[in-house]
């Protein structure tokens, strides 16, 4: 992962290389996130954002602006790389792969877990791309039984099988798809693995500690979810030294509450959990916000634009502007948006930018394949 966090800026780059997709960065910069009002694709002078479109008449200035973008990436590697909690995009269309976009695949890294939600077709070889073995998958993650959310199972399945992994992977999926789940486990001849246990999920809402699944408003059956880490205490070292809690007596007062008759309330305050949020095709409904709710960051389809918006609601999806007002009503601190109708090319980012900016002024990617998106710091 490599990002820029100089400033008021954080970079989102593509970690594996824009010409493995055979994409021109020069013509198309990674887009930027920006903490403030607007979000571009990447120019250094902030300004002439459709130039950066490969529109630009003055190939030299390009130029310039690239590798200015290439210094600043390389300076705050080593800062980027330290963060554990990190979303890794494999796929960023929506029913079918572009050029420069392959189907959906989303792998959130938590604490030396690997989730890996939605593999559609291609997964396997895009994390190759974005250097992730099948070892680091400890949870597949099936949003809904459409191709493009699910293709890439197959490969995904008989590559922790060739392998050999060797800790557990569960697999979570609507229940009322699991027919669709064996056929695409058992859809060639292999050697299967024991390793992979399936925990389908049904009603409105499942609980698989730290995963929680919602249903949501589409024509099949398709869920959103939650990793939710459980809240705790920060410490406080100025009300530690106060009361002469020091070395192993630290320790002692965050297990047993108390130590020498001196709380642990007294020297420390609550400590909010992170949390991600995973929502895909929809309609906006009540479990969205509910999935979105003060979510440090949600990844959240945006098929269509606003124009589309009839069909987007008759076909169970949203709009940038709907993914904006989730983010804005839930109190999310970062925002991704993905799942790009392929009518949309690179050259219309700056329109989901701008229609997303009129329901949320928070932070906000525009999701690319290989895009790297931190999981914000603790607040």
């Amino acid at each position: 992962m490599s990002g820029s966090l100089g400033n008021d800026t954080i970079n989102v780059q593509d970690g594996a290389g824009g010409d493995k997709m055979g994409v021109d960065w020069r013509a198309h910069p990674p887009v930027r996130l920006e903490i403030g009002p607007v979000l571009h694709p990447d120019d250094t002078a902030g300004n002439n954002v459709a130039a950066l479109h490969g529109r630009a008449d003055d190939i030299a200035e390009l130029q310039e602006r690239f590798e200015c973008w290439e210094r600043s990436t390389l300076r705050a590697s080593s800062i980027a790389l330290v963060s554990n909690r990190e979303l890794v995009v494999l796929g960023t269309s929506s029913a079918v792969p572009t050029r420069h976009r392959n189907h959906n695949g989303y792998f959130l890294r938590w604490d030396g877990q690997g989730v890996l939600f939605d593999p559609g077709e291609g997964t396997q070889r895009q994390m190759l791309h974005a250097g992730l073995s099948a070892h680091d998958i400890h949870w597949i993650c099936v949003t809904h039984f459409h191709g493009d959310h699910c293709l890439g199972v197959p490969g995904v399945v008989q590559r922790i099988a060739r392998d050999r992994v060797t800790h557990p992977v569960r697999a979570v999926f609507p229940a009322s798809g699991e027919l669709y789940w064996r056929r695409l486990r058992n859809a060639a001849v292999f050697a299967d693995t024991d390793k992979i246990t399936e925990h389908p999920v049904a009603g409105p809402v499942a609980e698989l500690a730290p995963l929680t699944a919602r249903r949501l408003s589409h024509p099949v059956e398709s869920y959103g979810y939650r990793l939710q880490e459980p809240d705790g205490r920060r410490m406080l070292p100025d009300r530690l030294k106060a009361h002469g809690i020091k070395g192993p007596e630290i320790t002692e007062l965050q297990r047993k509450g108390s130590v020498r008759g001196v709380t642990l309330e007294q020297c420390s305050v609550p400590r909010p959990g992170q949390s991600a949020a995973f929502v895909m095709d929809t309609r906006l409904c009540d479990p969205v916000f509910e999935l979105a709710d003060g979510a440090d960051l949600l990844v959240i389809e945006s098929t269509f634009l606003s124009p589309e918006a009839a069909l987007a609601k008759e076909y169970g999806h949203l709009t940038a502007y709907d993914a904006g007002l989730v983010a804005a009503r839930a109190g999310v601190r970062r925002l991704v948006l993905t799942h790009f109708s392929e009518r949309y090319g690179l050259a219309e980012e700056p329109a989901f930018l701008e229609e997303v900016r009129r329901s949320y002024d928070g932070e906000v990617v525009l999701a690319r394949d290989f895009t790297t998106v931190p999981v914000p710091g603790r607040r």
